[in-house]
């Protein structure tokens, strides 16, 4: 067995600074919400529980950032990826910790994954937003 130092990953600082970028964004739009970011192996690294937020939304967060870091694409994408396919309509929502709710995107740099951002507790389209401005503040790669 050998380990690699030279594995890109999001450090700690890094994981802790986009759950405060996230919050913030949370602040500016008056919601409450969870935010965690998880490694290349889908482990949480970092995690922010707003006062108030919904408690449920506390493992959706978490859940979020694993389905994006595990396939690589934002969680919102999901109802499009699956269309009409009858097999993904049953099978893919129903496996444990897959979330096909928007708020979950890859973290990313140079093209390389990293892990996933999390962000549960407003609408979809709040979450992402929260997601979203915590990727640009420390300037990783935004989808498109």
């Amino acid at each position: 067995m050998s380990f690699r130092e030279d594995v890109p990953g999001i450090s700690c600082d890094g994981a802790a600074r986009l759950v405060r970028a996230a919050v913030d964004q949370a602040v500016v739009l008056g919601i409450r919400i969870n935010a965690a970011v998880v490694d290349r192996g889908g482990n949480t690294i970092a995690f922010l529980r707003m006062p108030g937020a919904f408690l449920h939304s506390a493992d959706l967060a978490v859940d979020k950032a694993y389905t994006a870091a595990s396939f690589g694409f934002p969680t919102g994408q999901w109802m499009a990826v699956i269309g009409d396919n009858e097999r993904l309509k049953a099978g893919i929502p129903s496996r444990p910790r897959v979330v096909v709710l928007g708020g979950g995107f890859p973290v990313e740099e140079g093209g390389v994954r990293l892990g996933g951002i999390g962000v549960s507790g407003g609408s979809e389209a709040e979450d992402e937003a929260c997601a979203l401005a915590a990727l640009q503040a420390l300037g990783f790669t935004v989808p498109s």
